[in-house]
């Protein structure tokens, strides 16, 4: 059975989206890009566009009862493969020693002009 999981601590969907959804205790999220929830706009610069993604992707994962440590798997959407560096520094940050399997991928264009874009498959375990 899937479960539909919306966040009201995230950005609202851009599109025709749910900010997740859950089966047998997997969580695959929606992309999130670094947009303020409480402005609705994007912040400035990738490193904090990557760091926002990434909150906004802990407070959906919380929202389906999951956390950061159950991401298994990461996709990172960025517009310049030169930001390749920093955008890791944010990763890393954010997940230590315990990395989730990734792929990063550079792309022509993001919604809202989004510089990156972030996406991940948990489990609650």
């Amino acid at each position: 059975m899937k479960n539909i999981i919306n966040c009201e601590k995230a950005p609202a969907a851009l599109g025709p989206y749910n900010h997740a959804c859950e089966a047998n205790g997997f969580v695959f999220t929606s992309g999130q890009l670094g947009i303020d929830p409480s402005t609705g706009k994007l912040v400035e610069g990738v490193e904090a566009q990557a760091r926002q993604a990434l909150i906004n992707i802990e407070n959906v994962l919380s929202a389906a009862g999951a956390t950061m440590k159950d991401v298994l798997k990461a996709t990172v959407f960025v517009v310049d493969l030169g930001d390749f560096a920093t955008v890791n520094k944010v990763y890393n940050d954010q997940f230590g020693s315990d990395f989730p399997g990734r792929s990063c991928v550079q792309v022509a264009k993001l919604p809202a002009g989004g510089l990156v874009e972030i996406e991940v498959v948990a489990f609650k375990g």
